[in-house]
C-alpha cells in the first residue's frame, strides 16, 4: 500500500469536467496508482443518487472524498476571487489530512491531478512540495485559442467594447499568427472571448488557467494526435510537458477487467431503457439529440427542433433535461405528438457512449461540447452541430471544416412556419 502513488484528482464541478476526470483517474489506478476523487459534497450526493447508495463504495485503494460546496462565481472577478479562497481553502485542508499517512490511512499524496480551469490548485501542490498535472478536458485548438486571448485583449479584439461588435462583419473578421491554426474567424475563438465585460470571470479565467500552466508539471489534454496533429506540434513546441491522451473511452474499452464499472461517470440517473428500443431498430436510421448537460434553449427554439425531428421521418432518441428550456417546462405541441407517435424516445439522460456505439444511430445533432464531439468521433458517428457557448464554436469550426465530419445548423433556430 505505502509503495502505490497516490494521485488527488480535483475536477472542475460540471459534468462534463467530472466524467472526464472519472475517466482518467480509472485508466491511472489501472496502471496501479491509488486514487482519491473529490468532488462537492453536493455532486457527490448526486453521484451516489445516480447509481445507488452502493455504487461508489469502489476499491480500497480508489477512494471519494469531499469538500463543502461554495457558491459558484457570477461572472465578475470579485466573486470569483472569494470562490477561489474557500475552494483553496478546502482542498489544502483535505490535502493536508491525506497526506498525514498516521491518521489517513492511505499512501502520502504522490501527485495532483486538477481540472486546467482550476489553477489556483498550482499553489497546493506547491505548498506540498509534489508535481501538479493540469487536465484540461478541452480540444488542443481550444486551448492554443485561449492561448491567444491576452493578444487579441491588447489588439482590442476581446472583450468587446459593446454589443455593436458581434454583427457578422466584425466577428468574420481573420485572426492571424495563431500556431497550427489558419483561416481562423473571431467567431471561431470561444465564446467567452466576445463578452462585453473586461472583468468577465469566464474570460479572464480562461486566460489565467492557460498561462499557469508553465508552473505544471504536466499539461494534459483529452484529445490524440492523429485529430489534432498540427496544433499539438505547435504546443509541443512551446511546452515540453504537453500529453494528449485520449479518447478516454476508447483507452478505457482496452482494459481487461474492470473493477470500477460500478462507479458510473454521470451525475445523473442514466434510462439505459433507451439501448434496449434502439436495438429494435435498423442500421443507421436513428437520430440522436443531446444538447449537454447545461445548455439551455428558448420555448420558441424547443419547439422547432422537435417538428424538424417530426417531419424528418426519422426514429430519434433525445435526451431532454427537466430544466433545458429556458423558463419553461418541455411540453411538445400535439402535432408533435401525433406526427412522432411510436418513432422516437424521450428520455431525460442517456448512457452517451452506449447510445453512440449502437448500429442504429445514424447522426447526433449536438451542441459541440467537447466530450460529445470525442465521443461522436470514437463511434464514427456525424453530426449536426448547434453550438451555443464556451469552447463550442471552435469545436464546430473544425468539426465541420476542418475534419468534415459535421454540418453546422445555423444559430437562429425559431419558427418560420
Amino acid at each position: 500500500m505505502a509503495d502505490k502513488p497516490h494521485a488527488v484528482f480535483i475536477p472542475l464541478q460540471l459534468q462534463s469536467h467530472i466524467k472526464s476526470m472519472l475517466k482518467l483517474a480509472k485508466l491511472l489506478h489501472h496502471k496501479g496508482f491509488h486514487i482519491t476523487f473529490v468532488n462537492t459534497e453536493f455532486n457527490h450526493r448526486l453521484l451516489l443518487n445516480s447509481r445507488g447508495p452502493e455504487s461508489l463504495n469502489g476499491l480500497h485503494d480508489f477512494r471519494f472524498e469531499t469538500i463543502p460546496d461554495s457558491v459558484p462565481p457570477s461572472d465578475t472577478l470579485a466573486s470569483a476571487e472569494d470562490f477561489k479562497k474557500n475552494q483553496l481553502a478546502s482542498f489544502n485542508d483535505l490535502l493536508a489530512k491525506l497526506h498525514d499517512t498516521t491518521f489517513s490511512g492511505v499512501p502520502p499524496v504522490t501527485c495532483i491531478v486538477s481540472d486546467g480551469l482550476m489553477p489556483f490548485t498550482i499553489n497546493a501542490a506547491e505548498m506540498l512540495g509534489i508535481p501538479i498535472a493540469l487536465f484540461f478536458t478541452i480540444s488542443a485548438c481550444v486551448f492554443m485559442c485561449s492561448k491567444q486571448f491576452r493578444a487579441l485583449k491588447k489588439k482590442g479584439l476581446a472583450p468587446l467594447d459593446d454589443e455593436s461588435f458581434q454583427t457578422n462583419d466584425f466577428a468574420d473578421r481573420i485572426i492571424d499568427g495563431i500556431p497550427g491554426m489558419k483561416d481562423l474567424r473571431l467567431r471561431d475563438i470561444p465564446r467567452f472571448s466576445r463578452s462585453t465585460d473586461p472583468n468577465g470571470w469566464f474570460f479572464n479565467n480562461a486566460m489565467e488557467a492557460v498561462e499557469s500552466a508553465s508552473k505544471a508539471s504536466a499539461i494534459i489534454l483529452h484529445t490524440f494526435d492523429a485529430l489534432e496533429q498540427e496544433v499539438l506540434n505547435a504546443l509541443f513546441s512551446m511546452h515540453s510537458r504537453v500529453f494528449p491522451i485520449g479518447p478516454l473511452q476508447l483507452l478505457l474499452n482496452q482494459v481487461p477487467e474492470d473493477d470500477l464499472k460500478s462507479i458510473g461517470c454521470n451525475l445523473w440517473k442514466e434510462e439505459s431503457e433507451c439501448l434496449q428500443w434502439l436495438d429494435s431498430k435498423e442500421p443507421k436510421s436513428v437520430i440522436y439529440v443531446n444538447f449537454g448537460s447545461i445548455a439551455v434553449i428558448s420555448k420558441q427554439q424547443f419547439i422547432e427542433f422537435g417538428m424538424g425531428l417530426a417531419k424528418s421521418g426519422h426514429p430519434f432518441l433525445w435526451a431532454i433535461r427537466p430544466d433545458m428550456v429556458i423558463g419553461d417546462s418541455p411540453i411538445f405541441p400535439l402535432e408533435f405528438m401525433k406526427e412522432t407517435k411510436e418513432r422516437g424516445f424521450i428520455a431525460s439522460w442517456c448512457p452517451q457512449e452506449e447510445v453512440l456505439s449502437r448500429p442504429s444511430i445514424g447522426g447526433f445533432i449536438t451542441h459541440c461540447g467537447w466530450g460529445s464531439t470525442i465521443e461522436s468521433i470514437s463511434s464514427g458517428v456525424p453530426m449536426l452541430c448547434w453550438p451555443s457557448f464556451g469552447d463550442q464554436q471552435t469545436n464546430c469550426r473544425y468539426t465541420c471544416t476542418e475534419w468534415g465530419i459535421g454540418m453546422e445548423i445555423d444559430s437562429n433556430v425559431k419558427i418560420k412556419r
